[in-house]
């Protein structure tokens, strides 16, 4: 959450902004007209808006900077011909931010290499340490066959090489065995390029083309197929003046800041420029806020990288010098009375202890707990326990549907694309797992409309595939698909971290948090369910009451916990939402609230009927002691929180059995538990009590419990 030193610089930083706009003009000799200076001064006091402590500048609604918006900002700054303030803490941000600085991406993604270079040379910072990684890229990536059937690399983070390598004056000739074979291959007859080879059909996407064409300015050979590639561009153009991604486009098709901004820059490497050059500025100029920022498309809110892009294009069509329209200023949207905070989990567990998973959930004041590929009958008898016990929790569908494939011609066959949420025991259709790769339109016809019937909702998961995420979830919005996008997840702190494009659809699409549970037991994956969760503003915690909010836009993803550094990071749609979500913080946080805490020990009864429990005897009962440990993003036991102190049956004290299996991949043990049959326990109620001590403090707490027999 923003503290309010960080708010003050802020306004500082905002009523500086036009006063360093025109001094910084004058250390660079330029003369501007007021009209420019004025609107000009405006961008640039957005942009010092975003600005942070940590040296960077962040995305709109974050405290901590990016590398992705700060490169932007960075830009925007040098096609304005305007020096940043603070150059050399900006320098140092970008040289120690790399998304791999918070978690090791699963492999590189040299676009954000690009960024740092760019950057670096934007401000004339000397880039040199970067040559030698720069240096070893010699052949293109392959992207992993488990997200992309094929491996095809992505294209605008290889391409980005041929840039690097300009400009830090390395030579170009040891990528002409690997690297200029795999750009020619992905160039289309019409002069476009794609992701895709070109013998794999599909045509081309303004922003990959824009790519290929720069990497083929940087070989010196950008006008091949030159008159191709302009007529290809200029069918990009649509009425309103903006451009889509490709001619005729059947999915996504929408004009968008990025698309323009690729086009028009592609455009003018070529020599040329739009064919409706006043529409197409109409449509940039159309994209400003009265924030002082731009919008991926009219209306939508700001955000650096959409600012960065109308800037550039504006640049290249030397349209600076005409301010835009001063736009209206945006009304703040009112939220409905009577709204509270619920809080749901998506793709918690499935399967291990019911008994555990409603322990969890009442602890930690979970509404709705989405059960991820649950085993059958896993769902009831969870839901049987919590109302048994008067639990506040309501049991849903959460699935990952693995083993289903996307197909978009010219961009991949992509997997981690069916991540469904189902009210329990509706028909909601059967996955389309090993049925082959299906076309989007197969896939919304095939799986969307069952699941939509069935009143369920699609996730989507992540994709480090812009182009593609942006087709899927721009259709999504023209016609109905993808509902949310997650944001943190069991293996990656933050999904808009590594995709940082994400953040495009802030108020648009909900951003929810993903559990993706793994492992056996909800016991073992307590770090994550405590980690964090989703938010929603309803009337009641209802599955009604879910969908209500996801359509209204009033969802929040939280996280607070050591992957966080213990510090809360939040994705909220709206200032409006996020203030009522932090004036109610009581009522949810489960940090440094005695009403809200994680248990530090599980007791539960079982018998021979449980068919969920481990340690299920085969006869009698037995009851089952588990106490908290930390855990592996695989959901086991690493580092134990807590320790049997003692376990008194109806007042005596018991020797209960220690119960481990070995564990793998970083974790203590598979599972580590106490176990005390139950034999010869005469019929009727029974009291059974746990004490454990903490292990950081060593405070003693006791969970009871009562059974029958």
């Amino acid at each position: 959450m923003a503290n309010r030193a960080a708010i003050g610089r802020r306004t500082v930083l905002k009523a500086a902004a036009a006063t360093a706009a025109g001094a910084a003009a004058g250390r660079l000799g330029l003369a501007r007209p007021a009209a420019e200076a004025a609107w000009v001064a405006a961008v640039l006091a957005y942009l010092e808006g975003l600005a942070r402590p940590d040296g960077g500048y962040a995305w709109p609604g974050q405290d901590e900077s990016h590398l992705t918006s700060t490169f932007a900002a960075i830009g925007c700054y040098r096609t304005l011909g305007r020096t940043p303030p603070r150059r050399k803490e900006l320098a140092a941000f970008v040289r120690t931010h790399h998304p791999s600085a918070l978690k090791k991406l699963e492999q590189p993604h040299r676009v954000f290499d690009y960024q740092q270079v760019r950057a670096l040379t934007w401000l004339g910072e000397d880039a040199s340490d970067l040559r030698e990684a720069v240096r070893g890229w010699t052949t293109p990536l392959a992207y992993m066959a488990r997200y992309e059937r094929h491996g095809y690399p992505v294209f605008q983070s290889e391409a980005s090489v041929f840039r690097c390598r300009e400009l830090l004056g390395l030579p170009l000739e040891d990528l002409r065995p690997h690297f200029v074979p795999y750009l020619d291959a992905r160039r289309r007859g019409n002069g476009s390029f794609n992701n895709t080879p070109a013998a794999d059909g599909g045509d081309g996407h303004v922003m990959n083309t824009w790519w290929g064409l720069r990497a083929l300015g940087v070989l010196g050979r950008h006008a091949e197929a030159k008159q191709r590639a302009v007529a290809w561009l200029g069918a990009c153009q649509l009425a309103c003046g903006g451009f889509t991604y490709q001619p005729g486009a059947e999915i996504g098709a929408v004009d968008d800041a990025a698309y323009t901004w690729a086009a028009v820059r592609a455009l003018h490497l070529l020599g040329s420029a739009p064919a409706d050059r006043d529409g197409c500025l109409r449509y940039l100029r159309s994209l400003w806020n009265a924030d002082g920022g731009f919008g991926d498309r009219p209306g939508w809110a700001s955000n650096p990288m959409a600012t960065y892009c109308a800037v550039d294009a504006l640049a290249a069509l030397d349209a600076l010098g005409t301010p835009p329209e001063k736009p209206a200023p945006a009304r703040r949207s009112a939220l409905p009375d009577g709204l509270e905070v619920f809080s749901i989990q998506l793709e918690a567990h499935g399967r291990g202890s019911p008994a555990e998973a409603v322990d969890l959930a009442d602890a930690l004041r979970i509404h709705l707990w989405g059960a991820k590929n649950a085993l059958p009958g896993w769902i009831a008898r969870a839901q049987g326990l919590a109302d048994a016990r008067k639990a506040p929790v309501s049991f849903f569908v959460a699935d990952e549907e693995y083993g289903t494939w996307l197909d978009v011609p010219g961009l991949g066959t992509y997997s981690h694309v069916s991540d469904v949420i189902a009210p329990a025991g509706a028909d909601f259709g059967a996955p389309l797992a090993g049925k082959g790769a299906a076309t989007w339109p197969q896939f919304r016809q095939r799986r969307l409309e069952p699941l939509r019937r069935a009143g369920g909702r699609l996730i989507w998961q992540f994709g480090e595939n812009e182009e593609l995420v942006r087709l899927l979830l721009d259709d999504s919005l023209l016609r109905g698909g993808y509902a949310a996008v997650s944001t943190f997840h069991f293996g990656n702190p933050d999904f808009t971290h590594s995709e940082p494009f994400l953040h495009r659809w802030r108020g648009r699409l909900p951003l929810v948090a993903l559990q993706d549970a793994h492992g056996d037991e909800p016991w073992w994956f307590a770090d994550m369910t405590a980690g964090f969760r989703t938010l929603f503003l309803a009337r009641e915690p209802t599955w009604a009451g879910w969908l209500e909010a996801l359509e209204a836009g009033r969802v929040v993803a939280v996280r607070h916990d050591a992957r966080s550094g213990l510090r809360t990071w939040m994705h909220a749609p709206s200032p409006e939402v996020a203030e009522l979500v932090r004036r109610r913080a009581k009522e949810w946080q489960w940090w440094d609230n005695p009403a809200i805490r994680r248990p530090l020990v599980s007791v539960v009864a079982i018998t021979p009927a449980d068919e969920f429990e481990a340690g299920r005897p085969a006869r009698g009962g037995a009851l089952r002691v588990r106490c908290a440990w930390e855990n592996t993003t695989q959901g086991m036991p690493k580092r134990p929180l807590a320790e049997l102190v003692k376990l008194t049956l109806d007042g005596r004290d018991t020797a209960p059995k220690l119960v481990t299996r070995k564990g793998a991949r970083g974790a203590a043990f598979a599972d580590h538990y106490h176990l005390l049959p139950l034999t010869d326990l005469p019929p009727g109620q029974h009291t059974a009590t746990a004490v454990v001590r903490s292990k950081p403090d060593g405070a003693e707490s006791s969970r009871t419990i009562e059974f029958r027999t």
